[in-house]
């Protein structure tokens, strides 16, 4: 009877705490296209200012992959205004700080700052986009510092390389195929003018969302806004190909060898729908339930209880097109990857054949409520699910309502959406094997 009124107290207060954490926010769009977001809070002395631009991996020409990521680094180089190596020193300076990222479908920019120095924020932002310098000097500095992050995160990282193996078997038409980083060959033999046009083509306001989010006064931001961005040209339309992949009707065997391991591991990949469709939610919580973190069910079966695997984990890659569930196993002691591969074949065909207990249901609703709230928590945070539920989604308002879709999914729902993609003839089956040393 306590454990239940504790129950029912704290979904009492969480709940009151969402209906109280709805986050207000105005959208408009400028002349040149440019999507404007804005969010007011003025209960701490920070603004974030950020620019999304529709552009990933998957724009890129196959024989020249890995603009995208290079603009993230090249696109810090400097402008008409702002001399090589200044950036950064213009954003601590200000008492900011600031950073980019590059997925499948978009690239980020942002900086928080205090709330003074919101002009300097969209000036910079502006700069990027109406004055990049994009030279040979740059180019070539860039290539360098992208030739070492490959090195570190991907060539020479113990299980760097998977992600991009997986890609490569996940599709086969789709550009999702290729990796984020790209083919350092493909960005070796590009010329300078191949640059300046992907530039041309996608950083351009027609193809961004700037949010602005914090300790702001609307409408002095909205005038600031309208003298830096207002002037800025329209883009040319972007043509995009739509690309169907071909549905995965036989298991697809891959191997892998990574001279940086020890342990083998194996990863079952599955081809799930794009992020804003509903099925999407459900793999998401197929995927809390079954395999991420030290509660869900693959880890304490395998890791606490039988001990066969040192580790489970779980990569969702969620993208506009398809998304990806990928679970993965190292095993320990005498288990082979395919004693794993048995014992987490088990647990899917039971979320396959059962409905989850509602003790288990009513976990992973309280696992996505908090979840919900530390997405939002921050500024910064805020700031990114705007332009994502925006640009990705074509939804805004999903940063108040997204919860209530996970709360809509039934017990039913989530044992049919199991059956509908998580079938064994449906996915990619990769070893992950250490590399053979040949005896000398």
């Amino acid at each position: 009877m306590k454990r239940h009124l504790l129950s029912t107290l704290f979904v009492l207060i969480v709940g009151n705490f969402l209906v109280a954490q709805e986050v207000s926010f105005e959208e408009y769009k400028l002349d040149n296209g440019l999507h404007v977001i804005l969010h007011q809070d003025n209960s701490a002395p920070v603004v974030t200012t950020a620019v999304m631009y529709h552009v990933g991996s998957k724009d890129e020409d196959p024989q020249k992959t890995g603009f995208a990521h290079f603009f993230e680094h090249l696109l810090f180089e400097g402008t008409k205004n702002i001399k090589r190596g200044e950036w950064d020193k213009i954003v601590s300076s200000n008492g900011g700080s600031g950073n980019a990222n590059t997925f499948l479908d978009r690239t980020y920019y942002y900086e928080t700052f205090p709330s003074n120095s919101l002009e300097t924020g969209l000036w910079l932002e502006s700069e990027r986009l109406l004055h990049p310098v994009i030279e040979q000097i740059g180019v070539d500095t860039q290539k360098e510092v992208v030739q070492e992050e490959r090195r570190l995160r991907v060539d020479n990282s113990p299980y760097g390389a998977f992600f991009e193996v997986l890609l490569k078997n996940l599709y086969t038409k789709h550009p999702y195929k290729w990796g984020v980083i790209g083919s350092l060959d493909h960005l070796a033999s590009a010329t300078l003018d191949d640059f300046k046009n992907f530039n041309k083509i996608y950083y351009v306001p027609n193809n961004a969302v700037l949010v602005v989010a914090g300790d702001i006064e609307k409408e002095k931001t909205k005038k600031m806004i309208s003298d830096y961005f207002g002037p800025i040209p329209k883009g040319a339309e972007i043509k995009r190909n739509t690309i169907v992949e071909d549905p995965i009707t036989i298991t697809k065997q891959a191997k892998y060898y990574d001279p940086n391991i020890q342990i083998p591991a194996i990863l079952l990949a599955y081809r799930t729908p794009g992020q804003a469709e509903r099925d999407a939610y459900v793999i998401d919580m197929i995927s809390t339930y079954l395999s991420d973190g030290e509660s869900s069910k693959l880890y304490k079966k395998l890791v606490d209880e039988k001990k066969m695997a040192l580790q489970i984990f779980s990569v969702p890659i969620t993208a506009e097109d398809f998304s990806s569930y990928v679970v993965g196993a190292l095993p320990v002691g005498e288990n082979s990857i395919q004693d794993l591969k048995n014992e987490i074949d088990e647990e899917i065909l039971k979320v396959q054949m059962e409905l989850i207990s509602e003790r288990d249901y009513q976990k992973l609703q309280n696992k996505f409520e908090n979840r919900f709230v530390n997405a939002n928590s921050s500024i910064e945070g805020i700031a990114n699910s705007l332009a994502e539920n925006y640009m990705l989604r074509d939804d805004t308002n999903l940063i108040n309502t997204e919860i209530d879709i996970y709360r809509s999914i039934t017990r039913e729902e989530i044992m049919e959406v199991a059956k509908k993609y998580l079938k064994v003839n449906q996915r990619v089956e990769l070893e992950y094997l250490p590399e053979q040393k040949e005896a000398n």
